[in-house]
């Protein structure tokens, strides 16, 4: 069973490892944890910016990054923004990654939102497919540009 509940610093490590152990993840990753501890700390001065860790028998299995975003645009409707999502390898297809989109719903809601949305890489068809299942639609194309 997963237990869903906020990170704290002492997980960075190995949420770290979650967003490395994948084929962009390797690529796009560093070993040096300081970067990731400042933006940790970050996050933490941010209102409505959530690291979610999921733990099972003592282990960071999953993650996911949860933003909540007020705004005008759909008569004012404010919405979460899900990223960084990640189970561990050897446990995926195993229902990890629906509880944990069940996680996020739940607490989007609980926030107030009506609208949760994500974006994903093009290359993930896995993903794109297992978002779809959880009744997710691929209703927008989403741009990008390095700063």
């Amino acid at each position: 069973m997963t237990r869903w509940r906020l990170a704290t610093r002492g997980d960075v490590a190995a949420v770290v490892a979650l967003l490395a152990d994948d084929a962009l993840g390797t690529t796009r990753e560093s070993a040096d944890l300081a970067p990731y501890l400042a933006a940790y700390d970050a996050m933490q001065d941010e209102a409505g910016n959530q690291l979610i860790v999921g733990e099972a028998d003592g282990r960071v299995v999953a993650t996911y990054q949860l933003t909540f975003i007020s705004g005008l645009s759909l008569k004012a409707t404010r919405r979460a923004q899900v990223e960084s999502v990640r189970v561990a390898a050897d446990l995926r297809s195993r229902g990890i990654g629906a509880a944990l989109m069940a996680d996020a719903e739940a607490r989007a809601r609980a926030a107030g939102c009506g609208l949760i949305q994500l974006t994903t890489n093009r290359d993930r068809a896995q993903a794109h497919a297992f978002y779809v299942r959880e009744g997710y639609q691929p209703s927008h194309v989403g741009f990008k540009k390095p700063l």
